[in-house]
């Protein structure tokens, strides 16, 4: 039995076996299961944090017979893994000694050489422009013996576009809720084969890998969820797509970074002081508010709003009512101010006094 479409020698071959006693017996086995199943649909696809995919592996079925073990078929390389477009070749030889009356075929993507009865046969393209997954080599026998080995061909294809955004939000974030980080990957194969990693500045916050198993281009959302704090303001977050093709693959593997997107979280305001203070003369009262916008401030003392001095003196000290106005409203807080006997830049207050009190009296004097 001869297969339809193989080239003109292997029909001569068939039809010279056909004229002997043992016809030659074409049982063509099933081929191996795809590596590649079909698309499934397309969901939106907002994996957990705390439950990461397992990443996913390439099979290696390559050099596996349909019959048994001494089938003396072997391909070099044992898989073929080829970026789209870039060329690719494979070598069929027979090992040991074999009659000269056995026929090398290959049946491969885009042209196949022809048969031929030496003990080798390479098959090679200029560019692989196919998404296939499989080539296989044949060794007839005008005996009734035959034999196939499998190759399997990986052809992958690095995105084109990797971008960062927020899923349903733009603007500022407010400290405290939850966002969604997502990294668009865009026209990229082996989908199955991709590791999306986000990253906070340098620190890893999760690796994700793909669910669909689609062998040609596709787009593909890969999503995280955060929830900010008032340390995340100003930090940028990015992520990075990695095509984990395995040992047979390019070394390292085929990684695209997305650009940086920079966060701002509105928070506070913070009031950050003891609610009883002691300060030297001399000395400033150093409290700080913290907050996004930066918030206001506001000093009550006796009723009246006032300002401190960068040197404070003894009448300074007190009672005073902060009123910190920021993003999520106003905060009042009680502040008593100890001004404890000092030196040295406490002379600064002193003298001041010092000076006005003899201005008064020169002027007083000169009224005289």
């Amino acid at each position: 039995m001869c297969v339809s479409g193989w080239p003109i020698v292997l029909l001569l071959f068939c039809l010279l076996d056909s004229a002997t006693s043992s016809p030659v017996s074409m049982h063509t086995s099933a081929p191996l299961p795809s590596q590649i199943s079909p698309p499934s649909p397309f969901p939106t696809v907002v994996p957990s944090l705390s439950i990461p995919h397992p990443i996913p592996t390439i099979s290696n079925n390559s050099a596996e017979t349909t019959q048994n073990d001494s089938c003396p078929l072997v391909i070099s390389p044992s898989s073929l893994v080829v970026r789209f477009g870039d060329p690719a070749t494979a070598n069929c030889s027979v090992m040991g000694t074999s009659p000269n009356d056995n026929l090398l075929v290959w049946e491969a993507p885009l042209k196949s050489p022809d048969p031929t009865l030496d003990k080798f046969l390479v098959w090679s393209v200029d560019k692989m422009t196919v998404w296939t997954n499989e080539a296989m080599c044949f060794l007839l026998s005008l005996k009734g013996n035959e034999c196939i080995i499998y190759l399997s061909v990986i052809v992958y294809k690095p995105p084109d576009i990797v971008s960062i955004g927020f899923y349903n939000h733009t603007g500022p974030m407010v400290e405290g809720h939850q966002y969604t980080l997502q990294c668009t990957v865009e026209d990229v194969a082996l989908v199955g084969n991709l590791t999306v990693t986000f990253y906070r500045g340098k620190t890893v916050l999760h690796s994700l890998t793909s669910n669909y198993t689609e062998k040609t281009p596709v787009n593909t959302t890969l999503t995280v969820n955060i929830i900010p704090s008032k340390d995340d303001d100003g930090v940028q977050y990015w992520c990075e797509a990695e095509l984990e093709l395995g040992a047979e693959g390019p070394q390292p593997p085929p990684v695209v970074a997305s650009q940086k997107l920079t966060a701002v979280v509105f928070y506070g305001p913070q009031f950050l002081c003891p609610p009883k203070l002691q300060v030297r003369e001399g000395e400033s009262l150093r409290c700080k508010v913290r907050g996004n916008p930066k918030p206001s401030v506001t000093l009550i003392k006796d009723g009246d709003v006032v300002s401190l001095p960068t040197h404070l003196c003894r009448k300074h000290a007190g009672k005073y009512t902060v009123l910190v106005d920021g993003h999520s409203g106003q905060k009042n807080h009680t502040l008593e101010v100890e001004i404890l006997s000092g030196s040295g830049s406490a002379q600064r207050c002193n003298t001041h006094l010092l000076l006005v009190g003899l201005l008064i009296q020169i002027l007083t004097c000169c009224k005289t």
